[in-house]
């Protein structure tokens, strides 16, 4: 039982230090500073007393690589946690600004509201506006999900309806610079910090069903006016925030879906851990079991009807296109 246990031990040893030695190598070589050279030298270094360290767990090497390797680890550490995410760069012109809000009474102003007009992909007009919203008139919560790794990820947006069809969306993105490319990897590693976008459905979802031809799914949401209201507030906070305050965005942790639930938490709806909150492309089946969905239709009817691409490329990205890509999706 003896020899088990000190089996069980090493390898998990092995394995901790295994990880450790992958996110160092590759926290360095996305965030070291400094020359070209220097890009380089630090991971390979790193890696090579991670490799030290793994042959001391196995008795490889004597046990003093084990601890010069943790040592180092730990510098790692401390270096990264003194990152912080910039508020200044040559941004992409899609989140060049960040929307912010206030909330007197019952109206809603937000600045830098974002309402491009998209033509294609690169050829658009800037549109950063002030708008106002009352919130007792507040009628509707939907859910979009745009498709872009296959059925398993998707990019998550909450948008929220008016009486007199107007609908106001929120979408976390990453707030990239001009010239950078997108990279889930990097963004594990404080590549670039969050955005909260507000925007009109023409734009924010509009830009994934008409000009980047994704899958795009619509799911309307069962939700009580109160849980709609404190829902938008926390997206304004959120805003206000990050506006005062950059954060990083993480693919995992700080993604689209995941912030959104953690802002649905501290609006005080009780949202269960659950990997498809990670695994996005699955969020359908995540609430249609905790009954956000309209449950009186069968999920694979509901994911079926959810499709509006064909709808909304149909239409364009007209003044009717929030009402053309809401025919024939079911509501609760």
């Amino acid at each position: 039982m003896s020899k088990v246990i000190h089996v069980l031990v090493v390898l998990s040893m092995f394995l901790i230090v295994a990880f450790a030695t992958l996110w160092g190598i590759l926290a360095l070589w996305f965030k070291t500073p400094g020359p070209e050279a220097v890009h380089w030298i630090a991971p390979v270094a790193f890696g090579l007393f991670g490799l030290g360290g793994l042959l001391a767990v196995l008795g490889q090497v004597h046990r003093r690589w084990g601890i010069l390797f943790v040592a180092l680890l730990v510098a790692v550490i401390g270096w990264w946690n003194t990152l912080t995410p910039p508020s200044e760069g040559d941004w992409a012109p899609d989140v060049a600004r960040q929307a912010t809000g206030r909330i007197d009474g019952d109206i809603l102003t937000l600045e830098n509201m974002r309402a491009f007009e998209r033509r294609s992909a690169d050829d658009f007009t800037e549109h950063w506006v002030t708008r106002s919203y009352d919130l007792s008139k507040l009628q509707s919560m939907d859910l979009f999900l745009s498709y872009w790794g296959g059925p398993a990820m998707a990019h998550f947006m909450l948008s929220f309806g008016f009486e007199g069809g107007e609908y106001l969306a929120w979408s976390i993105e990453v707030r990239r610079k001009a010239d950078d490319r997108f990279s889930p990897l990097a963004d594990f590693f404080k590549a670039h910090p969050i955005s909260v976008i507000a925007s009109e459905e023409r734009d924010v979802v509009g830009l994934r069903s008409n000009i980047e031809k994704s899958d795009v799914r619509m799911f309307r949401l069962n939700t009580d006016p109160v849980g709609r209201r404190k829902m938008i507030e926390a997206y304004v906070e959120a805003a206000n925030w990050v506006s005062q305050k950059p954060h990083w965005f993480n693919s995992v942790f700080t993604n689209c879906s995941r912030t959104a639930i953690l802002l649905a938490r501290n609006a005080g709806d009780d949202l269960p851990l659950d990997w498809r909150v990670i695994v996005n492309g699955y969020m359908p089946e995540y609430l249609y079991d905790l009954g956000v969905l309209d449950t009186g239709v069968p999920l694979d009817e509901l994911i079926r009807l959810s499709s509006i691409s064909e709808h909304a490329r149909q239409e364009g990205l007209t003044d009717a296109y929030s009402e053309a890509i809401r025919r024939g999706v079911p509501k609760p």
